[in-house]
């Protein structure tokens, strides 16, 4: 089971995103738990995760992350901005499975 956590500024849209990855994870079988936050709340989730996407509008904020998360085995990654927008699960999903070693 991979723990995801999306991350944008509020939460609100990363919520619809993380849906539609639920979606797609259930289509095609694959066990996933999703979760959205505000980028505010990573601190506080950081240990429950294995992987982190964040919104394309954070982009500017992937390298602190990357710092924030490297000795905790969390692998971190932007939405594109057109599967962000089209809330494309499955493009989403593809993402996640591709940060796998």
């Amino acid at each position: 089971m991979k723990n995801i956590l999306l991350i944008c500024g509020s939460g609100a849209s990363s919520g619809f995103m993380a849906a539609a990855i639920r979606k797609a994870a259930k289509k095609r079988g694959v066990g996933v738990t999703v979760k959205a936050a505000s980028e505010s709340q990573l601190d506080d989730r950081i240990n429950e995760i294995d992987y982190l996407l964040i919104g394309p509008h954070l982009s500017y904020m992937l390298n602190d992350i990357q710092e924030q998360t490297k000795d905790k085995q969390v692998k971190a990654a932007v939405i594109p901005q057109n599967v962000y927008g089209a809330l494309n699960g499955d493009k989403a999903l593809d993402l996640i499975l591709s940060l796998e070693d």
